[in-house]
């Protein structure tokens, strides 16, 4: 019959033995020391110079003085003098200096933060996971970064996102307050898509891929191409504001027909453009000129052109072509004038385009 326990390594009490007490007694010496086991530090080779009763180590490999022999072993320092413990395959330590909690697995103490977390059904990082985001993080700063090359690595990086057919949903979503106002990915089709929003429910795309051609799209791009479909009458002498009555397409409705202007709904860099077409009245020397105006009231630079020769009517026309800075609710419109002899910009062929470049 063994005369200690299996695993601790507790003196039994043997039949007709003197001095019970003194094997009873080591006995709870031992369990005191393994019992809940939180050693102070790994990292000493030799014993500290002033150790307190139950004072507790993992003896680090290489050790020397009262320790040499005890390497990975537990050090109990009790009743004046240092008690060596071998560690058994599972025992548990709290290492106090490191915050870190390691187990024995018969070679050596190993943390017991898994090298691997498989199939995990919640994770929260500082915060709460639940079924609707099983993986949750509450955080200021996250960060991504290669496996470098001297690492075992390919210094390459990519984050994958996947979904399971082309008429489901995969993008970011992202939010103020918890209220979405920006998706960036692949909705409902496989169109790269940047939507932004105002108010989380009603969602205006910024940006469209094509996925097959590549061909960019601005859905919500301001532009127009207005046009008369009737013959503007202007007299000599006289610059007078074309009428632009109907428009061939009017994104976000930036052209205001009702008053024959552009309307910048946003600040940018704008790139315009005008035909303006003759139509006689009574000569051909009318000296047709035309320009574009800025509020009403200021030409715009490089706006201003003219034909001096003799008109043909319905066939001689002026092109204007410019680009110019905005504000939000800035306007621009189309001028005509006849220096020379009066006339008509003609109706259907005289126009007026737009739209936001930068």
């Amino acid at each position: 019959m063994s005369d200690a326990t299996t695993h601790l390594l507790l003196p039994y009490i043997l039949a007709a033995q003197a001095q019970k007490h003194v094997t009873h007694n080591e006995a709870l010496r031992l369990l005191d020391g393994l019992v809940q086991l939180s050693v102070l530090d790994r990292d000493l080779t030799a014993p500290p110079g002033s150790p307190a009763d139950g004072d507790r180590y993992i003896v680090a490999s290489g050790a020397t003085g009262d320790w040499a022999g005890w390497d990975l072993n537990v050090a109990l320092w009790t009743d004046g003098a240092w008690l060596r413990l071998p560690p058994r395959n599972g025992w548990r330590a709290w290492v106090e200096d490191e915050g870190l909690l390691l187990v024995y697995d018969g070679a050596g103490w190993i943390g017991t933060t898994p090298a691997a977390l498989q199939n995990l059904a919640l994770l929260g990082v500082g915060t709460t996971a639940d079924a609707s985001n099983p993986f949750s993080a509450k955080l200021n700063a996250a960060l991504w970064t290669a496996k470098t090359v001297a690492e075992g690595g390919t210094g390459d990086l990519f984050y994958t996102m996947n979904k399971e057919t082309a008429g489901d949903d995969l993008g970011l979503t992202l939010q103020t307050g918890f209220v979405t106002k920006a998706l960036v990915g692949l909705f409902g089709s496989d169109r790269f898509r940047l939507a932004v929003s105002a108010d989380g429910s009603t969602f205006f795309d910024g940006l469209s891929v094509d996925n097959a051609t590549g061909i960019v799209d601005q859905p919500r791009l301001p532009r127009f191409k207005a046009y008369t479909n009737y013959d503007n009458y202007v007299g000599v002498g006289t610059w007078t504001k074309i009428g632009l009555n109907n428009t061939d397409y009017n994104d976000q409705g930036a052209f205001d027909a009702a008053n024959n202007h552009f309307v910048a709904p946003v600040d940018g860099t704008y790139l315009f453009g005008a035909t303006l077409m003759y139509k006689v009245n009574a000569s051909t020397t009318a000296r047709m000129r035309g320009r574009l105006v800025l509020n009403g009231a200021t030409e715009i630079r490089g706006s201003l052109g003219e034909i001096s020769a003799t008109h043909v009517s319905l066939a001689t026309a002026i092109w204007l072509q410019t680009m110019v800075p905005l504000t939000a609710g800035d306007t621009v419109e189309l001028h005509g004038y006849f220096r020379v002899a009066d006339g008509y910009f003609a109706a259907d062929h005289t126009s007026f385009w737009g739209c936001k470049i930068g």
